[in-house]
Parts: structure tokens; C-alpha cells; sequence
């Protein structure tokens, strides 16, 4: 599933590199700290490797 936003991109690549251990958990916010406890990596994977170029910066 790609991504909608790149505010939305964005939130799944520190949630990726949280749960890969690259970057501390207590350091998310918001989204991104939701998208950890409520997705698989490879969900996060997805939505993290969406191409930005064309995408919102926010949604709606």
C-alpha cells in the first residue's frame, strides 16, 4: 500500500528505522509512534519506500 502524503511517507521511515533498531523509540511522535505499535515492518516498508515526487504534503 503506497503512501498518501509525504507527511505520511515521512512518519512510516522513522517508525521503520525505530523498529530496525537505527533510531530510539522514545524519539517518535505522534503518527510515527502509532504506526510503530500498530504495523509490521513490512507494512512500514511499503509506505516508506513511496515515491514522493507526485504525493500531497498533507492529505485532504
Amino acid at each position: 500500500m503506497p503512501a498518501k502524503s509525504k507527511a505520511q511517507q515521512k512518519a512510516a521511515g522513522a517508525a521503520l528505522s525505530a523498529k530496525r533498531g537505527e533510531t530510539k523509540k522514545s524519539e517518535l511522535k505522534g503518527a510515527s509512534k502509532s504506526m510503530l505499535k500498530s504495523m509490521d515492518e513490512d507494512e512500514l516498508d511499503d509506505l516508506a519506500h513511496t515515491k514522493r515526487k507526485d504525493l500531497p504534503d498533507k492529505k485532504g
